[in-house]
């Protein structure tokens, strides 16, 4: 593993030692991140009290995945999946554990792209993102317009047009943490160029940002996956 650059994390604020959103991989379902190990990768932490972990369901299927539709539309329908995070998925957090706390946001494939964006839109709530495996520009994903919904929810082109007293927020509040193999299928679905693409932007726009590229011997898949969260989660925790 390489971490790029590692000195970086150095500096990302210590969170909240209690509770992580996860997202699915694209079209998925709450229940797959248990269903793949993805738990049990990390259930020594659960077990000890030190993470409390909520899974949500996608609506790509209806948003992002509406071939049908433009992408300026498949964006307005994916904001609308947001609000019913923010406004009903973190409300049940709070409740359940007495009380509001900032929260990891984490993800794989797909889902790596919802922890990255929701945490760079709202990182008052979701100051660190773990992403594993993410495509973070979905700019070649379908046809037709791109208005300003998709631009505020398409992360290389949001992070490239941060400036001013909102960067500024950005730098003070969030950071990300983009994790990605160099094995089979990182390229072709395009996670590792979009990996590097997004870090090298962060990066750059002086974001709080890590880059760690596993070996070539690490796919795009569920065993790479486990391993990484195992890895990583309990630097935050």
């Amino acid at each position: 593993m390489a971490s790029k650059p590692a000195d970086r994390m150095d500096t990302i604020v210590s969170l909240c030692k209690r509770r992580g959103l996860v997202f699915p991989s694209s079209e998925g379902r709450a229940e797959d991140f248990e269903s793949n190990g993805m738990v049990d990768a990390v259930r020594p932490l659960l077990e000890s009290g030190r993470v409390k972990l909520y899974c949500v369901d996608s609506w790509d299927s209806d948003s992002w995945y509406r071939h049908d539709l433009p992408l300026e539309d498949r964006a307005r329908r994916h904001e609308a999946y947001e609000r019913w995070v923010v406004e009903g998925v973190v409300p049940f957090v709070d409740a359940d554990c007495g009380g509001r706390q900032q929260m990891v946001v984490t993800g794989c494939s797909f889902g790596a792209y919802h922890a990255a964006n929701v945490a760079l839109r709202r990182a008052d709530l979701f100051p660190l993102a773990l992403c594993l495996s993410g495509v973070y520009d979905l700019s070649g994903m379908g046809w037709g317009e791109r208005g300003t919904s998709f631009h505020l929810n398409n992360p290389l082109w949001s992070v490239g047009a941060a400036e001013g007293e909102h960067l500024e927020w950005l730098r003070s509040r969030l950071s990300l943490l983009l994790v990605c193999g160099q094995g089979q299928w990182e390229d072709t679905t395009g996670a590792l160029g979009s990996t590097r693409a997004l870090g090298d932007l962060a990066a750059h726009k002086g974001l709080r940002v890590e880059t760690d590229l596993w070996g070539h011997d690490v796919p795009h898949d569920w065993p790479s996956w486990r391993a990484q969260l195992a890895h990583h989660l309990p630097r935050f925790v």
